[in-house]
């Protein structure tokens, strides 16, 4: 997960748009011939844009977009502590 990456993600892209791609992303996983480098790339790439799709969900219950940053940082932090 990188922060900055996800804010860039929100601020460009609409909500639909990250979910499409998680989608597109999610049935290339599928092919057999994908090795387990790319899987892992694949992965990132789907946790970061997850993560725009949440903070942009904060925003629209209406959070300011800093804060839900933050607020979707901790949320990660704090499950990784555990």
């Amino acid at each position: 997960m990188k922060l900055p990456v996800i804010r860039h993600l929100n601020k460009n892209n609409s909500k639909e748009t990250l979910a499409q791609t998680v989608e597109v992303l999610e049935s290339f996983t599928e092919h057999r011939s994908i090795k387990e480098e790319e899987m892992d790339v694949i992965g990132e790439l789907i946790t970061n844009l997850c993560g725009a799709i949440e903070v942009h969900d904060m925003i629209d219950n209406g959070m300011e977009e800093r804060d839900a940053a933050n607020s979707f940082a901790k949320k990660v932090m704090g499950s990784i502590d555990r």
